[in-house]
């Protein structure tokens, strides 16, 4: 289409307007000089005034920005793709990324960080809408360490202002174990280790609440806890193969790390499932240790709060017995002139009080087993020496017993001074 005007280069009317890129160029047909050459972008601002702009000062100085933007939500979008997660969540994970970006506290931080944005953003969408996923998946998936996950992770919650709900333990213990390999046929898993998944998981959520119920959970990281939950409910559903396979060897054929603390933990919850099997009438003629209780794990986790009650007395019963020793001296008596309490027929903490004494308070393991403190170095010689020079602070003088004498004459001072 022809239009009015002549070509500055060679003089020729023949100009026309050719579409490229789907915007209107003004185009010489003689000698192929572009004259408008602002029609073909223009800036986000001169968008909304239909201003014609040069391309020096259009959209493309954004250009590198835009494609860090795209590779970063096509980033976004395939780690939705890898969980199966709903088009929610990845919409949801693809705004967060996106305000993100633009946000001046991520402009100048590294590029291994903004690769872990995009993760962050996912993991921020599942904690929100109460999805098991925890930091240990996301961070294989990125190949990322997790502690600088955790301090990019942290960053986008402070600087985005987003509220994250903590995951339950309930759904840790189903995450947790949905990645184990124990649960098929393997090759490099021997046919008696493989178990069925739904009986492993409910007997590991017992085993996590009794650890909760004894001190066992607060303060301490859940994983390892978990880990050695699910290595006693796997020895129990079949111990006669298990019991000799260690955690470690467990953890191998699981397809998960070993976390250095789950040896504490498991000797921890043996320790808690000696004293419950110590209150059960039937096996009290066994001579149970750390190996043989596993066994009975399914009969201890059936009656756990009568077990736990008789196991352990609380700090209030402590309390109670302090205060009246006379009538624990008269019940004593009582049992000794004949009563049935004296031939054994007694609560069924009896047999536990005659083998190690009265039940321990339930504590937690700080204050169980509290932790050797660093000796303070003795004072030298010359340091505790007193010579009778030394000063004396004004609000330690006034602890001091004055004389009438020395009252009158302090008081002297005050008026002279």
């Amino acid at each position: 289409m022809a239009a009015r005007g002549s070509c500055p280069g060679c003089g020729s009317a023949a100009l026309v307007e050719d579409a490229h890129y789907a915007q209107q160029q003004l185009v010489c047909a003689s000698c192929g000089c572009v004259l408008a050459e602002g029609l073909l972008t223009t800036t986000y601002t001169e968008e909304e005034h239909l201003r014609d702009v040069a391309y020096s000062q259009s959209t493309g100085q954004r250009e590198q920005l835009s494609r860090c933007l795209q590779r970063g939500i096509r980033r976004v979008q395939d780690l939705c793709k890898v969980l199966h997660l709903p088009a929610v969540f990845e919409e949801t994970a693809v705004s967060y990324f996106q305000r993100a970006v633009q946000h001046p506290a991520f402009h100048l931080v590294s590029l291994e960080k903004k690769e872990l944005l995009g993760g962050c953003c996912v993991f921020v969408t599942c904690r929100q809408h109460n999805w098991p996923l925890t930091m240990g998946t996301i961070c294989s998936l990125l190949y990322a360490k997790q502690e600088l996950f955790a301090s990019v992770f942290l960053s986008l919650q402070k600087e985005l202002e987003l509220s994250v709900p903590a995951l339950s333990l309930a759904d840790l213990v189903k995450t947790h174990l949905n990645s184990f390999r124990l649960f098929q046929q393997a090759a490099d898993v021997p046919a008696p280790f493989v178990e069925d998944k739904e009986k492993m998981v409910a007997r590991t959520m017992q085993l996590v609440e009794l650890a909760s119920e004894t001190w066992l959970v607060t303060g301490r990281h859940p994983v390892p806890i978990v880990t050695a939950a699910a290595f006693l409910s796997w020895q129990s559903l079949q111990p006669s193969a298990r019991l000799a396979c260690p955690l470690a060897r467990f953890c191998r054929l699981a397809g998960t790390d070993l976390p250095p603390p789950a040896h504490l933990r498991l000797r921890e919850l043996l320790e808690i499932l000696l004293r419950m099997a110590s209150q059960l009438a039937w096996l009290r003629v066994f001579n149970l240790d750390k190996k043989t209780v596993v066994k009975h794990i399914g009969d201890l986790l059936q009656h756990r709060i009568f077990l736990l009650k008789n196991a352990f007395c609380r700090e209030d019963e402590e309390e109670q017995r302090a205060a009246a020793p006379g009538q624990g001296s008269r019940g004593e008596g009582s049992r000794a002139e004949g009563s049935p309490a004296a031939q054994g027929d007694s609560c069924p903490s009896e047999g536990k009080r005659q083998r190690g004494g009265s039940p321990r308070p339930l504590l937690p393991p700080c204050l169980a087993n509290p932790r050797k403190r660093l000796r303070t170095p003795a004072p030298s010689t010359s340091d505790s020496t007193i010579t009778g020079n030394e000063p004396i602070s004004d609000s330690e003088i006034e602890q001091y017993l004055r004389g009438p004498e020395e009252i009158q004459a302090l008081s002297r001072a005050k008026v002279w001074l």
